[in-house]
């Protein structure tokens, strides 16, 4: 049985050669080059090859858990170790494993059983309604596997919206319970409806009411679509069976109207009838049979990380016995009054509980940062600059798509093939080098940052190299659209010395540059200004093909790719020789992590790498009322107010209820202890 080294590399010998060679080669030629600079043409045939290649559809979009993603790591890996880089690091590979949750299946059916339990005896058979899988109920992706016997509550629409002044939990106590809830939203047919006229307002998703529900101590949240969503569903069916109707008079009149039909046009029209009449009693049938349709496994999305609370959507017809004992009143005269005078109608279903058990499986996937190190030489060869960027992507699409539906390869030429194409040109020129620099360089290849900088955190937390060790990261992600020699660098105010450096080079290169002083931003070098090493991140833009099927290679700018891991070459060359190293300062200015919208700003950066109950903090903007209540990174917020929070959903929901110079109680998990803070929050920004 070969070692985990041999088993690696042989798998991809011949093409590692040839890289060697080629790397051999290019830096024999590059000794004869003034100043380092890379050939043009040779640098941009290896981008575009690698481009090329890391974005074609046999990659499978990089998502987590494919193939794709493996064959792109493996790449990275081989381009590595041609270029004589030390990657026997990992039992003999460059790859940094560690697992993922990917996706979520329904459980086994003996492991998802529902019952409402009434006040009388257990046997009696108005008491106990045993619920069908399939039919009566089906457990959401976004809840989780739980058992459970809790006392039922009908709460509305499951809304709380102060500034509305409306609230379907004023006047009941969810603790500890199970809670009804209606979805969307009171007044859907009134266009002067506070919430939103006849739109959806943010009200209505699903993912908010759990998280209203998971705030006031809720347990479990039955799901039941409401009366004005089947009011449409059975207009949309008989609107479709109407036309097919006037389609077969349509046909019938056209038959009369011939003199003389043949037997074979006589034929066709009796075919074509039968044909409008199957299609007639198919959608009656349907308008009939589905008036309540169960919800798909994952309509109310994915997994929610973090929150422990099953969620299961209910067919009317199998609640409404519940409903009318406890109440006297069925589901649609409540939901009748409550859009007449827009006032809640919650109360508890007295002596009824819900009974049974979900079975959410997470489904987990391995995957992998890849990393490797170019040693230093000298006195200072401990100290170490780290270079990265990601090559993940999207897959054929997620909920971070912005092309919702679709099932396309979303390739990410731009996101993030540009940056991991530059990493590799950085690295072959670094160790082309005649002479060894004086600090060492770390390359990573970074996964799951479309997943919320999963591979970056957990590199943060598992160095290779001591972070106490590590002086600066520099960061490339969508480097490959540049235009009109514009580039954006963020962090350029975590140390001292970055704007005078950045200017200096840029004597050479011309870009005009956009500078963003904050070190927090939507990607892998946060993880590490988290940890207060000053970073440089590099980037050419948005664009209409971001997160799209349409970000494509031939949209490429390889010229300005080459350009800009030029800059990037030099400035890890910069840092590496120079006598001091630079020196952390807390950056001033907004992150770029989320828009706060129209809720009041907290000034919290999450921290989406955690799988524990509570929102998890990477850290705190500057000045902001967060960092001002004495929040630091690693805190876990598990309270806001009276309200519980389970994850970011939760924290951004109950944040919604107040306003900018509100002052609200925050509990953070610290360690193994709870704290009590109190910020002050800011309008919205």
């Amino acid at each position: 049985m070969p070692t985990p080294k041999l088993d690696f590399y042989s798998r991809s010998f011949f093409a590692a050669l040839i890289a060697a060679v080629t790397c051999w080669q290019i830096g024999a030629a590059e000794k004869n080059i003034t100043n380092k600079s890379v050939d043009a043409t040779a640098a941009e045939s290896r981008l575009t090859s690698a481009v090329g290649y890391l974005a074609s559809d046999e990659l499978e979009g990089r998502g987590l858990g494919t193939k794709g993603i493996d064959r792109a790591s493996d790449y990275i890996a081989e381009q590595f170790h041609a270029m004589g880089l030390k990657t026997e690091l990992y039992d003999g590979t460059p790859f940094q494993k560690f697992t993922v949750t990917t996706s979520s299946q329904l459980g086994p059916k003996e492991e998802n059983v529902l019952s409402l339990v009434g006040p009388g005896k257990r046997s009696s058979k108005e008491d106990h309604l045993q619920l069908k899988l399939g039919e009566d109920f089906s457990p959401l992706a976004v809840g989780s596997s739980a058992k459970f016997s809790l006392p039922l509550v009908l709460v509305g629409y499951g809304i709380t919206a102060p500034k509305l002044g409306y609230d379907d939990y004023a006047g009941v106590n969810a603790k500890g319970k199970a809670v009804v809830v209606l979805r969307h939203e009171p007044q859907q047919n009134n266009p002067h409806s506070n919430f939103d006229g006849t739109a959806d307002s943010p009200f209505a998703p699903i993912a908010r009411k759990v998280s209203n529900a998971y705030e006031h101590g809720a347990e479990a949240v039955l799901l039941v679509t409401d009366e004005a969503e089947i009011d449409k569903r059975v207009a949309a069916d008989q609107q479709r069976v109407q036309q097919t109707i006037d389609e077969l008079n349509k046909l019938g009149v056209e038959f009369q109207k011939a003199v003389s039909p043949t037997k074979e046009g006589t034929k066709q029209y009796y075919q074509k009838v039968a044909e409008l009449g199957e299609q007639i009693r198919k959608r009656a049938d349907s308008t009939v049979g589905e008036l309540d349709p169960l919800l798909s496994f994952t309509r109310g999305g994915e997994a929610a990380e973090g929150r422990r609370i099953p969620v299961i959507h209910v067919r009317r017809a199998a609640i409404e016995p519940a409903i009318q004992a406890a109440l006297g009143i069925d589901l649609a005269t409540l939901e009748k009054q409550i859009d007449q005078d827009a006032k809640p109608r919650s109360s508890e279903l007295v002596g009824w509980k819900v009974v049974g058990q979900t079975s959410v499986e997470r489904v987990e996937a391995e995957t992998k940062n890849v990393v490797a190190i170019l040693e230093g030489e000298g006195p200072l060869a401990e100290e170490t600059i780290v270079v990265g960027a990601h090559y993940d992507h999207l897959g054929r699409g997620t909920a971070n798509s912005r092309s919702p539906g679709s099932n396309e390869i979303h390739n990410g030429a731009d996101d993030n093939a540009s940056g991991v194409a530059a990493l590799l040109e950085v690295a072959r020129e670094l160790a082309g080098r005649e002479k060894k620099l004086p600090r060492r360089i770390v390359f990573v290849a970074f996964t799951g940052e479309e997943r919320g900088l999963l591979g970056s955190a957990h590199y943060v937390r598992e160095p290779v190299v001591p972070l106490t060790k590590t002086i600066a990261m520099l960061n490339m992600d969508m480097v490959g659209r540049l235009d009109d020699d514009k580039l954006i660098i963020y962090g350029t105010g975590t140390a001292a010395e970055w704007p005078d450096l950045i200017d200096e080079l840029n004597e050479k290169y011309a870009f005009k540059i956009t500078r963003h002083p904050e070190g927090f931003g939507p990607s892998d070098h946060s993880s590490f200004y988290a940890k207060e090493i000053p970073v440089l991140h590099f980037f050419t833009g948005t664009h209409k093909d971001y997160h799209r099927p349409t970000d494509d290679v031939d949209k490429i700018n390889v010229p300005g790719m080459r350009r800009v891991a030029e800059m990037v070459a030099e400035t890890a060359v910069r840092l590496a020789v120079s006598d001091g190293k630079p020196t952390y300062q807390e950056a001033k200015g907004k992150p770029e992590v989320a828009k706060s919208g129209d809720r009041p700003y907290f000034g919290s950066i999450p921290d989406f790498s955690q799988d524990q109950p509570g929102y998890s903090l990477m850290g705190v903007s500057k000045g902001s009322p967060a960092e001002k209540a004495g929040l630091v990174s690693g805190d876990i917020i598990i309270g806001l107010g009276d309200s519980r929070i389970g994850n970011l959903e939760d924290f951004d929901s109950a944040l919604r209820k107040f306003k900018g110079g509100d002052k609200v109680a925050v509990t953070v998990k610290r360690g193994t202890e709870e704290k009590k803070l109190n910020a002050t929050l800011d309008p919205p920004r």
